[in-house]
C-alpha cells in the first residue's frame, strides 16, 4: 500500500522540480533580453507596423524569450513583458503580449513563437518595409533613387 506520506513526498518533488524548471526559465529569459535589447533597438521596426510585420522581422530569439518569461512567471510576466517590449521600441508587440501574459495557464503554449513561425511561413505581414531600410543602410543614409525619404528614413535627423 502506498503511504499517505509517500505520497505528499511525491507531490513535494514534482512541485519542487516544476518551481525550479520555471526558475531557469526566467533566469534564462532575462539574460537574453537583457542581451538583445541593444540589436533589436537597432532595428528601427516601424511604430505603425503591424504584429505580424514586427514578427517577421524580429529574431526568433526574441519571442523565444518571452515564450520563456511567460512559461516561468505565469501572469506575473506581464509588467515586466510591458516594460522590455516598450523599452525596445516595439509598441506594436507590447499590448499582445500582455493580454496573452493575463489569461492564467496559456504559459504552457508558446503563442509568440507559434506567431513568429506563422508570420513567416505564411507570409502574414508586410516584408516591403525591411527591403528598403537595407537599402537606406547600403546608401549611408541618402534616400533612394526615384523615392522620397519617408518618415521611417527621416528619423535619424
Amino acid at each position: 500500500m502506498i503511504s499517505e506520506t509517500t505520497v505528499d513526498q511525491a507531490w513535494y518533488n514534482i512541485l519542487t522540480a516544476a518551481l525550479v524548471v520555471m526558475g531557469i526559465c526566467v533566469l534564462v529569459a532575462l539574460v537574453g533580453l537583457a542581451a538583445l535589447v541593444r540589436g533589436i533597438r537597432r532595428m528601427n521596426i516601424p511604430r505603425a507596423a503591424d504584429f505580424f510585420t514586427t514578427m517577421r522581422h524580429i529574431p526568433l530569439a526574441l519571442v523565444i524569450m518571452l515564450d520563456l518569461l511567460d512559461f516561468g512567471l505565469d501572469i506575473f510576466s506581464a509588467p515586466i513583458i510591458w516594460i522590455v517590449l516598450d523599452r525596445m521600441g516595439l509598441p506594436n508587440l507590447r499590448n499582445k503580449a500582455v493580454i496573452e501574459a493575463i489569461i492564467p495557464f496559456t504559459n504552457v503554449i508558446p503563442t509568440f513563437t507559434a506567431s513568429w513561425l506563422a508570420a513567416r511561413l505564411l507570409n502574414l505581414g508586410d516584408p516591403e518595409w525591411s527591403t528598403l531600410q537595407t537599402a537606406w543602410d547600403r546608401r549611408g543614409g541618402r534616400h533612394l533613387p526615384g523615392r522620397q525619404p519617408t518618415i521611417i528614413d527621416m528619423d535619424d535627423y
